[in-house]
């Protein structure tokens, strides 16, 4: 897959979570009794950045995460959120957790940072930061559960199953995450928004 990075010319700290991101996708392939092919057929990822991936050797993208967890059936966050530490219920904006991780290249400018203190709970929390132009519609998500959003600048277009819904500063939204959803900034201003996922599924 030409949008996957090869990891080895990456930062010390990045190569060892792209390891251990490999390690955790091949153990819960193995796991589940998977294939490395039925996994690739699962998830439409070729093979050989499947064995890339599980090797450390490739940068995913958020994309290629979710299709691995979608295959995997569990929350992308399993992957490289595994800290069990004890955590204060009340999170800063400076202690705010990056979900974007290792996939700052597929999100581009956008920001995904997790508002409740970690992902043990029966729901998460984000502060999502869109650039104008940003689009998932290459990617519709589809999982469990169900989502609740809030604009609060800027304006953005939600679509549920290809309806599209243009949310602005003030709307919210609800809809159940089976329903495949993507979202685009087609305006000239950036968009903040939090949403809510019940289960996480990071």
């Amino acid at each position: 897959m030409s949008n996957e990075s090869i990891a080895a010319s990456a930062p010390v700290g990045t190569t060892a979570l792209l390891a251990t991101v490999g390690n955790k996708v091949r153990t819960m392939r193995k796991d589940k009794g998977m294939t490395l092919s039925k996994l690739s057929e699962i998830t439409g990822l070729s093979p050989a950045i499947v064995s890339q991936i599980e090797r450390g050797l490739a940068n995913p993208s958020f994309t290629t995460l979710a299709q691995l967890a979608h295959g995997l059936d569990i929350p992308v966050g399993k992957f490289f959120l595994g800290q069990e530490e004890t955590r204060s219920p009340v999170v800063r904006k400076a202690e705010r957790r990056n979900l974007k991780g290792v996939t700052k290249k597929s999100v581009g400018e956008a920001v995904y940072e997790l508002l409740t203190p970690d992902l043990n709970g029966a729901l998460e929390a984000q502060w999502i930061v869109t650039p104008p132009g940003h689009d998932t519609s290459a990617t519709p998500f589809r999982h469990s559960g169900e989502e609740f959003g809030i604009i609060l600048s800027g304006k953005k277009d939600i679509y549920l199953d290809g309806e599209c819904y243009s949310l602005e500063a003030g709307d919210s939204i609800t809809f159940s995450s089976d329903t495949p959803h993507w979202y685009k900034n087609s305006y000239e201003e950036e968009c903040v928004a939090i949403w809510v996922n019940a289960p996480h599924v990071w």
